[in-house]
């Protein structure tokens, strides 16, 4: 399949939609999807009409992880598969990385189920907002496959305990508790779900492009520092965002109490 086909790209008022287009294999992360998703999100960072991203599945699910049949083929490969899964497992991380590392906010919309690499997926994105039917699981487990990349940002994004009890489980956990362990934002009625995404992503995107575009760097960045460090850096990045234009004109719009002006910044 082609990327816009795999991956249809979806723009309007700022807001570029990425879909998971594979609804007969659950929409599963196969070699195929994710290049097909870096090839988007790469297209995407070099956008500056893009100010939010949202991910979401076609059909009922969002993506039940990597592709298992692919991946078992390759055990016929002269070393038992091990390049091959050691490539694939790369190429996954680079893709999570990609989505940190993008300058636009990205907003997961999950519906149905989230496992494995899925899950991986709605942590990678700095927000997600799930139906209340969504689950999530990090089920590797369950088959003798531990969630190792997974847990790399399940374990940034919610408490280490709670984490573990995914990892060790494989157990689902339904959108509410989600919510609770910091996952997911908010979860709404399903027929409430792409309204509820497109308003948080509305919202993020009347912000000036250029304050959303540094904060979302310094948030990550900063996160591996100790708090003396960070909290110099945060300073510097702060004291840089002042001197913007969009940022002068709209403190002198609040100061004066005019309605904030049209932001021009990238």
């Amino acid at each position: 399949m082609l990327t816009n086909e795999l991956v249809p790209r979806h723009d309007e008022g700022g807001i570029t939609t990425l879909t998971l287009n594979a609804p007969n294999t659950i929409n599963a992360l196969s070699e195929t999807m994710m290049a097909a998703l870096g090839s988007q999100l790469d297209r995407i960072v070099i956008d500056d009409a893009v100010r939010v991203v949202v991910i979401r599945g076609a059909g009922a699910h969002f993506c039940a992880g990597h592709n298992l049949k692919e991946m078992a083929a390759r055990r016929s490969d002269a070393d038992g598969g091990l390049g091959y899964f050691r490539a694939l497992f790369q190429t996954c991380s680079e893709v999570m990385l990609r989505i940190t590392q993008l300058p636009q906010p990205v907003i997961a919309e999950v519906s149905g189920i989230a496992t494995a690499a899925g899950c991986q997926l709605v942590a990678a994105c700095d927000l997600a907002v799930a139906s209340n039917d969504a689950r999530f699981a990090t089920s590797g487990v369950n088959i003798g496959l531990f969630c190792s990349t997974p847990l790399v940002a399940l374990s940034r994004t919610v408490a280490r305990k709670h984490a573990m009890e995914m990892l060790l489980t494989g157990g689902f956990i339904d959108a509410q508790q989600a919510v609770g362990m910091g996952l997911v934002n908010r979860a709404v009625p399903g027929d409430e779900l792409a309204d509820a995404t497109r308003q948080l992503a509305v919202d993020i995107a009347s912000k000036t492009p250029a304050a959303i575009k540094v904060g979302k760097r310094l948030f990550y960045e900063q996160a591996t520092l100790s708090m003396e460090e960070a909290y110099a850096m945060a300073g510097e990045v702060m004291a840089c965002n002042m001197m913007a234009d969009d940022t002068k004109a709209g403190i002198d719009a609040f100061i004066n109490k005019r309605p904030m002006p049209e932001w021009r910044g990238k």
